[in-house]
């Protein structure tokens, strides 16, 4: 079975960190300025990308209903998996 294959779609986020240090993104901002506010954040993990590759942490978030993968990498650059 061959992987599913992606791109990288890098994005701008409006995150905060909490007084213990925990980063938590609240809204992912498009190069149009379209804006989608982060519902919930499911899950965190240091994990990597099988679709676009690349590493990092993977934060699974419910947007407008969706599942979505963002994630951070090491670089301090924001990333969504996007198919071809």
């Amino acid at each position: 079975m061959e992987p599913v294959s992606g791109v990288k779609k890098y994005v701008n986020v409006v995150a905060s960190f909490s007084s213990e240090g925990v980063l938590t993104p609240l809204w992912i901002i498009w190069e149009d300025d379209r804006r989608y506010e982060i519902d919930r954040v499911l899950h965190s993990e240091r994990a990597a990308s099988l679709k676009a590759g690349g590493a990092g942490i993977r934060y699974t978030c419910m947007i407008r209903g969706q599942r979505v993968h963002l994630y951070y990498e090491e670089n301090y650059r924001w990333f969504v998996e996007m198919s071809k």
